[in-house]
């Protein structure tokens, strides 16, 4: 699992953005399972405390599965993936928004940036 960690937010947030965004891209499937704790900390060179972390808050927010000491596994509950897909997308257009705003951007040309760089 490719990842690359920034100085701007704590890391364990960072993993769970990173996996809800290979989920709704198809880059992890429904039901896949995940590395271990121990072997993504090697993976992405973190301390398994913080990977331990971020999979202990997506299992509480029902995005992994774990039975027992087995591996954990993607939900497989499409709602929920449909809402990470929403909540990922609101994220981004309210951060994008508020810096359009900051400067003093208009809404017409923010929609014709919006239209020029989409594509």
């Amino acid at each position: 699992m490719k990842f690359t960690v920034n100085d701007r937010e704590p890391v364990y947030i960072q993993i769970i953005r990173n996996i809800k965004q290979k989920i709704v891209t198809g880059e992890i499937q429904k039901g896949e399972r995940l590395p271990s704790r121990r072997e993504m900390a090697v993976t992405i060179n973190v301390n398994p405390n913080t990977v331990q972390k971020a999979y202990k808050e997506m299992e509480e927010m029902g995005i992994i599965n774990t039975i027992k000491n087995n591996q954990s596994t993607i939900t497989d509950d499409d709602n929920l993936i449909k809402q990470i897909r929403d909540d990922l997308i609101n994220e981004a257009t309210e951060i994008f928004l508020e810096q359009m705003k900051a400067i003093n951007v208009p809404m017409e040309e923010v929609k014709e940036i919006i239209s020029k760089k989409y594509i």
